[in-house]
């Protein structure tokens, strides 16, 4: 009798043993997770933990982001459309002096038009924010401070350097989203396609 409660015992301890290992696996797979997304979304990272009041809903909502970003179709931009951009933001610099107030609106726009061009959905402001913190981590607090002044400009609290502000933080994001397709390689494949 004593062997099989001896057996017994061995076997409900080895049982303890891997529940153990399997527990402190899941904990180390969990901070793994958890660095990957911090990494990947810095500051974003943060503020989504704390605006949802848990890591664990936090990083539900990364995650999602991504699976959610994953399925767009984000192109870069040919180089004529990434030149007509440019001159766009450009023109709209040149006019703050005078209506630094429209500016503001102008770039938010263009911002949004070139959001669009680049394949990025227009939904509501903080689906946008979140699906451009996705590829873009490091410029979407500046998306975010934008967007905050031009709401305060809205209700008439926002001054001149405020707005100044806002279009350098729409600048920042808006250099960010300016990625141009490589002419290069379309030439090569050009010349692949020609010579047969």
């Amino acid at each position: 009798m004593e062997t099989i409660d001896t057996q017994t015992w061995i076997i409900l301890a080895g049982i303890v043993v891997l529940a153990m290992i399997a527990v402190g696996a899941w904990f180390v797979y969990q901070k793994k997770q958890s660095h990957k997304l911090q990494e990947r979304f810095g500051p974003e990272y943060g503020r989504t933990v704390s605006e949802l009041g848990s890591r664990t809903k936090g990083e539900s909502e990364l995650k999602a982001r991504e699976k959610r970003v994953e399925r767009l179709e984000i192109l870069p931009l040919a180089p004529p459309e990434a030149a007509r951009f440019s001159e766009a933001w450009q023109a709209l610099q040149g006019r703050f002096v005078d209506n630094p107030k429209g500016v503001v609106v102008q770039a938010e726009q263009l911002v949004r038009e070139l959001m669009a061009k680049r394949g990025y959905p227009m939904g509501d402001f903080e689906r946008r924010a979140g699906d451009i913190s996705v590829d873009h981590p490091d410029v979407v607090a500046n998306y975010r401070a934008a967007q905050a002044i031009a709401v305060r400009d809205q209700r008439g609290s926002a001054d001149t350097e405020e707005l100044r502000k806002a279009v350098v933080h729409y600048r920042a994001l808006f250099d960010e989203l300016l990625e141009v397709r490589e002419p290069r390689q379309e030439i090569i494949v050009e010349k692949r396609v020609a010579a047969r």
